[in-house]
């Protein structure tokens, strides 16, 4: 079975932004410290040590990416300092999809290497995924296609009013 895709003109934006732009891997891009935070990088937060990013291609809304600045693969090469800071961006992560939208459940985990499911093995990064009773549906189960009810700019805007400020 191939996956299906249902329209969504609103990230042609994004594809024209994008296309041309040459980096290795978008973990260090959205690290840069002279990169905005702002709707257009999906950036809501930035520290010395991690990043914290909304998923350019989410399983669901509120999809966050939470990752050190600095390139490792695997979480064990991480130090204490650093470590310690991406836990505690994971929790304020955490904090503010639940605030933002009061999800049933949140899915909060790594996939370290390739086969562990990494879509970028090279750049270790936990996800924080909000979840709700049914929804996983028939058009995942059946049809391999995800809707979304939300735009990435709409959930950006929502998990932004609910970050607390530095």
């Amino acid at each position: 079975m191939t996956l299906e895709r249902i329209w969504a003109g609103w990230r042609r934006q994004y594809v024209s932004e994008t296309a041309g732009r040459q980096t290795d891997c978008f973990l260090c891009a959205v690290a840069d410290p002279g990169a905005g935070i702002d709707a257009a990088s999906l950036v809501l937060e930035r520290g010395p040590n991690t990043v914290t990013v909304m998923n350019l291609y989410p399983y669901g809304s509120g999809h966050l990416l939470v990752a050190p600045t600095g390139h490792h693969a695997e979480l064990e090469g991480l130090s204490d300092n650093v470590a310690a800071d991406l836990m505690a961006a994971i929790r304020r992560a955490l904090r503010v999809v639940r605030a933002a939208y009061a999800p049933d459940g949140v899915n909060v985990g790594f996939n370290l290497g390739r086969a562990a499911g990494a879509g970028v093995p090279d750049h270790l990064h936990a996800h924080v995924l909000p979840r709700w009773n049914g929804d996983t549906n028939f058009m995942t189960a059946v049809a391999e296609t995800r809707v979304l009810p939300e735009s990435l700019a709409d959930g950006w805007a929502k998990l932004h009013a609910a970050w607390p400020v530095a």
